[in-house]
């Protein structure tokens, strides 16, 4: 635990140092969010905050190679990580030259295929499907491709369209990063395996580097991450699930903490944690692309109807909104690995009572608020937000 701790400061640490720079870079190549009619920001916002956490990234790979615990336990541990990391950079790259001369959207989603055959190449791909009853569905290589492709892309979408307020996407991302690295950690401490993954590992680094970027980028932000950064953080979570796959047999992903049968079909978890963990930005994905659709608009106009607006249109502040969607995040995130991890009345006692209170929070209180704090109107911080 304290190996993944140190790669979690180091991340957040170097993050945190580089996003000075990024913004000078930003300013001097003007990749900055113009003022729009549709947004309130009355000056123009830098992006490139995706070169900062693709940093802090570099820096925790760099000191875990350095780490006997790591670099002794299975070769490909460091190695997995390395390759996510370069189809991170390759899509960094890609949001990067979006950011400065904005891409369209099927370019954009080229880079992000081309960022995933990566992935592929050198076989981070998911490679079979193990059901709760200890069958087995093998995927072949095309089928494994395929299926990789699909969970990731949309995976670095849903982080992309959620990127709509100060602080959001970082948030729900580090969130998730969080409860994936729990599950990855209790997952080999329950079956007695070395507690070296490369999803802990990239799952860490990814908590990190979130952490330290939230610093700048917290309501007023002073940096937006851009699609540099969207689409990175996106790749490097759903590539985090996609490695653990294959590694644990059935027995072992269905074996909870104590020994205990979980429930929820942990066994599915590798493959579904991404799109579990980014249910909210997923939600607010298919919506948009529904709603936009139906009015014969693109899949990709923005618009100003996203669930984090909503919450604004109800009575809460921006920062409030985006607590309230961390808060959604948290409860979806770290309650489906509970509940994949334990079993019995204290965990479903403990998951309805974060649900009553998410509810609670999100729902009442803006009726019990004093008078005269109206909302604040919401930031865009990515040229797909509306």
């Amino acid at each position: 635990m304290r190996a993944y701790l140190l790669l979690f400061l180091v991340a957040g640490a170097v993050t945190y140092l580089l996003t000075v720079v990024a913004r000078e870079i930003a300013l001097r190549t003007g990749a900055v969010a113009r003022v729009r009619d549709r947004d309130v920001h009355d000056e123009p916002i830098p992006y490139l905050g995706g070169l900062a956490m693709l940093g802090g990234l570099g820096a925790a790979y760099v000191v875990a190679r350095h780490m006997p615990f790591l670099t002794e336990s299975q070769p490909f541990v460091v190695h997995d990580a390395g390759v996510v990391l370069i189809a991170g950079a390759l899509i960094c790259a890609v949001g990067v030259i979006d950011d400065i001369f904005e891409l369209d959207a099927l370019t954009k989603l080229g880079g992000q295929v081309l960022a995933v055959s990566v992935l592929i190449y050198f076989q981070i791909q998911y490679t079979f499907i193990t059901w709760s009853d200890g069958s087995v569905f093998t995927l072949d290589l095309a089928q494994g491709a395929l299926f990789t492709g699909i969970v990731v892309v949309a995976t670095i979408n849903a982080v992309n369209f959620v990127d709509g307020l100060d602080g959001l996407a970082a948030g729900v991302v580090g969130i998730g990063a969080v409860a994936f690295f729990l599950f990855s950690y209790e997952l080999t401490r329950a079956n007695g395996l070395s507690h070296a993954t490369t999803a802990a590992l990239l799952s860490a680094a990814l908590a990190g580097a979130c952490s330290g970027f939230l610093v700048h980028n917290w309501h007023p932000a002073r940096l937006f991450m851009g699609d540099s950064g969207s689409m990175l953080i996106g790749l490097v979570l759903s590539a985090s699930a996609v490695s653990l796959s294959g590694q644990f047999s059935s027995e072992q992903l269905s074996e909870g903490a104590g020994g205990a049968r979980a429930s929820l079909l942990p066994t599915l978890l590798p493959v579904l944690l991404p799109v579990t963990i980014l249910i909210v930005p997923f939600t607010d994905l298919v919506l948009a692309v529904v709603r936009r659709t139906r009015a014969g608009r693109s899949p990709f106009a923005p618009d100003k109807m996203h669930l984090h607006h909503r919450l604004l249109e109800i009575g809460h502040s921006q920062r409030r909104a985006v607590l309230i969607m961390w808060l959604w995040a948290a409860l979806i995130g770290f309650g489906s690995v509970l509940a994949s991890l334990y079993t019995g009345p204290w965990m479903w006692g403990g998951v309805i009572a974060m649900v009553l209170v998410t509810l609670a929070l999100t729902f009442l209180l803006p009726k019990v608020s004093a008078p005269g704090h109206p909302a604040q109107p919401a930031l865009t911080s990515g040229p797909d937000q509306g």
